[in-house]
């Protein structure tokens, strides 16, 4: 052991050897494909029609797959069925998984254990306890939709999401993914807003498809969420204060190699950590989570694992268990994941891309098609989507708001807050084309082909570009949002583009009857949402300008960007789509500048906590035992020997005028903490600054004390793994 704690956590770190991963082993002795193992801890259709008998099975699947109602005898089969299931597979507790506001999730763990009337011991699970159960809702956060001693909210089976298995090492837990509402019907969670507005926009789209010809069929919001993460070693984590309390490193020296050499992205995946990326998706396969890709992301230490696509809900809950299982097997590798929008300065953040897209139940509705017809389709709901971006900009900024995404959002590594839409070069002529007026034939279908249109099946996929600096990118088949934050649910962003585009489509739909010509409804929407339409360098000072003279909002800091959630025209979106009532938008506004306001206010203590207890020490003493070298230096230089003082001298001065830097600074905090008090817009302006002007303050002294003795891992040691 060294003197160093430090030091002690860079030998321990770099000496692990990549953790040996258990298999799933079939009869023969040899590890099951993959196909085998996935959804083996899922109660999918597979095993519903195994367990359940015929009729109720169809009923399941009509409900899962079409919206149907669940009836009572129904629910009661299956919460057997299920049973059986969970007891054979080891379960001895079930538990209604919910997502309430926090953004995380939440359970509460029932025993299947009941007694019969002569005291017998039995399991027992009925279709009431599986579609509904009753947490105390009082602790969660409502935002003010109800009062503190009102504690009864209930949560209520979502059929459409697989229920699940959760292993331990000790035991394992039945999963019932659920929506949460209080006792008076306000929806308390993430997931009951995202249901309604996949029920709004899956109504919009059937009335735009009846419009254009088309029969009226079930159109569902897919997505998959890419999700990007950092690794560093448990040694350093349990160092760091600021990694332990907020995720992040408050303080941090930017180290002399980065991502400069751009040679992580794609490189070669080192031995722990592939380790580690096939251990989680182990995992995931026997969740039913349909793991796809997995690579080094740009950043040293930054990693990306992206699924397959799913409905919206499924999707959403997917990537909580991506994030809860990426978090979970990281500590059995002595690794910590940080999820965190910005864990690091001065080196790409983290996001989650969520690619959008809406389908019937054969066909994806974005996909350009092979017929003129299904071109007019497609070229009808692009253009409602981008008129919902156009007209609701501001509110789907909002839905990606929080302190973490500031440092990311706009800052060369992520799209800017500006909210615009990518097509690529062939559809941006095609909308140019009708924007200006061109001469079309009244005939929908040869004018279709007169704009080129159909060509653009055998293209489908490779016609854009990818636009990285771009919030919401058309790929081909579906849009890529790419702003949404990575430690961020995905529900809430899902719901508010859901719901914008829900509104497009209904206006479109709209159009469509009073101009008596889907083309000329198509024409008016492009027209009207031209200024959301951006082809260049996002990140460029002159798309700020040009943003502003097209009229769309720059809105960079979390608290101005909430503040479109109390726009009168947000309040009737949500209300007239029935995804929010005007009490459920404002308790959400509540909710998210309070989140925004602690997140700071974490941040702030953990610095000083960092400042206060570990880097102002260590500097002083450092500075008193450099003074104490220059004084026994100048007692020999007036002793008659010739000694150089000038690089003691130097560095004296260097490390004193930081030192006061890092002392004013730290009381500047403090007047700027008490100055904003508990509002969310002076925080921004004056309290983040300040710790930026601390931070600054800091990292020059770790370029100036000693390194024996500086007592945090330091970014060179942290992010390059081995």
């Amino acid at each position: 052991m060294s003197a160093s704690p430090r030091f002690d956590a860079v030998h321990t770190a770099n000496t692990r050897k990549p953790r040996q991963i258990e298999r799933i082993l079939g009869q023969d002795g040899r590890p099951l494909p993959v196909s085998a193992i996935f959804g083996m801890n899922t109660f999918s259709l597979d095993v519903m029609e195994e367990k359940l008998p015929r009729p109720v099975f169809k009923r399941v699947t009509a409900c899962v797959k079409e919206g149907a109602p669940l009836e009572t005898d129904v629910a009661d089969a299956v919460a057997h069925g299920v049973k059986e299931w969970a007891l054979e597979n080891g379960c001895s507790h079930f538990t209604h998984w919910f997502q309430p506001m926090t953004g995380g999730t939440a359970e509460k763990h029932d025993a299947f254990l009941t007694f019969a009337r002569d005291g017998s011991a039995i399991e027992r699970f009925t279709g009431a306890m599986l579609i509904q159960s009753e947490p105390d809702a009082s602790s969660f956060p409502s935002g003010g939709s109800r009062t503190t001693f009102e504690a009864r909210g209930y949560t209520a089976w979502d059929p459409s999401s697989p229920m699940f298995i959760r292993e331990t090492a000790n035991g394992k837990t039945l999963c019932i993914p659920s929506a949460f509402v209080s006792y008076t019907g306000e929806a308390l969670d993430k997931k009951t807003p995202l249901l309604r507005s996949m029920q709004a926009v899956d109504n919009a789209a059937q009335d735009l498809l009846e419009a254009l010809g088309h029969e009226r069929t079930r159109v569902t919001a897919s997505l998959g969420c890419e999700q990007e993460y950092f690794l560093v070693d448990r040694a350093y984590w349990a160092l760091r204060p600021d990694l332990a309390i907020a995720d992040r490193t408050v303080v941090g020296a930017a180290p002399p190699k980065g991502q400069s050499l751009d040679d992580h992205y794609f490189g070669h995946i080192a031995p722990r950590v592939q380790a580690y990326m096939q251990d989680v998706e182990q995992e995931l396969y026997k969740l039913g989570v349909p793991a796809k890709t997995r690579h080094n992301e740009v950043a040293p230490g930054q990693f990306e694992l992206a699924p397959v696509f799913r409905e919206a809900n499924v999707g959403v809950d997917h990537n909580q268990l991506i994030m809860e299982v990426l978090r979970r097997v990281a500590i059995e590798h002595d690794f910590k994941v940080l999820l965190h929008e910005k864990p690091f300065a001065n080196i790409n953040g983290s996001g989650k891309h969520n690619n959008w897209s809406l389908s019937t139940m054969g066909e994806n509705l974005l996909e350009p098609g092979k017929t003129p017809n299904q071109n007019l389709r497609f070229l009808a709901v692009l253009s409602a989507t981008l008129l919902g971006v156009q007209r609701y900009g501001g509110l789907l900024r909002a839905s990606v708001a929080s302190h973490g995404n500031d440092f990311r959002l706009g800052a060369n590594e992520a799209p800017p807050a500006i909210m615009s839409v990518f097509l690529g070069e062939m559809l941006t002529q095609i909308f140019d084309a009708l924007e200006q007026g061109d001469v079309l034939p009244e005939n929908a279908e040869q004018a279709v082909l007169e704009l080129g249109v159909d060509n653009l099946p055998t293209v489908a996929k490779d016609n854009t570009d990818r636009n990285r600096t771009s919030p919401m990118a058309f790929t081909g088949n579906k849009f890529e949002f790419r702003a949404v934050g990575s430690q961020q649910n995905p529900a809430w962003p899902c719901t508010v583009l859901n719901t914008i585009v829900a509104e497009g489509l209904k206006q479109l739909t709209a159009w469509i009857a009073s101009e008596g010509s889907a083309l000329k409804a198509i024409k008016k929407a492009v027209r009207e949402s031209s200024p959301v339409r951006f082809e260049g360098d996002g990140y460029s000072e002159e798309w700020v300008t040009e943003a502003l003279n097209r009229g769309l909002l720059n809105l960079r800091k979390t608290p101005a960007a909430l503040d479109q959630l109390r726009r009168d025209t947000v309040i009737k979106l949500f209300a007239d789509h029935d995804v929010l009532t005007p009490i459920e938008v404002e308790g959400r506004y509540n909710v998210l500048v309070e989140q925004y306001l602690t997140q700071v206010s974490i941040e702030v203590d953990a610095l000083k906590i960092v400042v206060d207890e570990m880097i102002l020490p260590v500097s002083l003493a450092d500075r008193a035992s450099l003074a104490d070298g220059l004084g026994k230096l100048l007692d020999l230089k007036a002793k008659g020997i010739p000694v150089d003082t000038g690089p003691d001298v130097a560095r004296l001065k260097s490390m004193s005028a930081s030192l006061t830097e890092l002392t004013r600074a730290r009381s500047a905090l403090d007047v700027a903490v008490a100055e904003a008090g508990h509002d969310a817009h002076a925080c921004a302006a004056k309290v983040v600054p300040a710790a930026g002007e601390v931070r600054a303050a800091a990292d020059a002294l770790e370029g100036l004390v000693t390194d024996s003795v500086w007592p945090l891992p330091k970014y060179r040691e942290m992010l390059f793994l081995v």
